[in-house]
């Protein structure tokens, strides 16, 4: 079994409660950076964060890790598209993300922190627990792929 395979295993091991819920097909249709979704840019920060915890040896609480990633971006809208609630989206949806997924599931406080203080430093209140900061350190990761991937596309699409 690749390394990849291994860590979507955990993710969903940890995480089907999460992965299976309702709203995760708005996450599904709305994207996040690019053209990935929400739901793929959730997963890929899930899978690096279990990636990078093992990689450092860092001791962590895997369910609450999988599921703070999974949960982090839980704002549930496309920020793409102009809506004065969407204003700030960088600055807000953290605690929106927060809001909704208290509101649909039990989350520990470890999965609070995770997800409420993920855009730390643009947040200004740094992460509390480890888990938190490796779920932080694999967001910027995980966007800068995407965002970097898209841009590629886009120059080759100009080339041709």
């Amino acid at each position: 079994m690749t390394k990849l395979k291994q860590l979507e295993k955990t993710v969903i091991y940890y995480g089907e409660d999460v992965i299976g819920s309702q709203n995760m097909e708005i996450q599904k249709k709305a994207i996040q950076h690019g053209n990935v979704s929400i739901y793929e840019h959730s997963l890929g920060v899930a899978c690096l964060s279990i990636y990078l915890a093992s990689w450092f040896g860092i001791e962590v609480d895997k369910k609450s890790l999988v599921r703070g990633a999974l949960l982090h971006d839980y704002f549930l809208y496309d920020w793409h598209y102009h809506d004065k609630n969407h204003r700030l989206h960088g600055f807000r949806h953290a605690r929106r993300a927060l809001h909704n997924a208290s509101n649909e599931f039990f989350l520990n406080p470890i999965e609070q922190d995770i997800i409420v203080k993920h855009m730390f430093p643009l947040n200004i209140k740094p992460p509390r627990y480890r888990e938190s900061m490796i779920v932080c350190i694999a967001d910027k990761i995980c966007t800068v792929m995407e965002v970097v991937g898209h841009i590629k596309q886009l120059l080759l699409g100009l080339s041709s």
